[in-house]
């Protein structure tokens, strides 16, 4: 059974730019080995799963594996990214609308 993903959303350049600022920082390992993951294509799967209360398993291959963007979720949210970018969300909003 094919999964219908059109219309995905993805999140936007502006959101992106911010997140990736509060990200944790990732090294290339000097043995090399796989290439690390997409992230933004990990956050939108992050944001697909929080949207849509999908299973891990269940998120589209177009954000990579479900387990992979559940890993990233636990660190992220172990590191306060999410709550930093909701703080930075909240503060911007706060000047634009008063």
């Amino acid at each position: 059974m094919k999964r219908k993903t059109e219309g995905l959303k993805e999140l936007p350049d502006i959101a992106w730019e911010k997140i990736e600022k509060i990200l944790p920082e990732y090294k290339k390992s000097p043995k090399g080995g796989r290439p690390r993951s997409d992230l933004r294509k990990i956050m939108n799967g992050i944001l697909y799963v929080l949207r849509t209360g999908c299973q891990w398993k269940m998120v589209p291959p177009e954000y990579g594996s479900g387990s992979t963007c559940h890993r990233y979720f636990q660190e992220w949210e172990r590191a306060g990214v999410f709550r930093k970018f909701w703080q930075i969300i909240v503060h911007e909003y706060d000047e634009k609308k008063g």
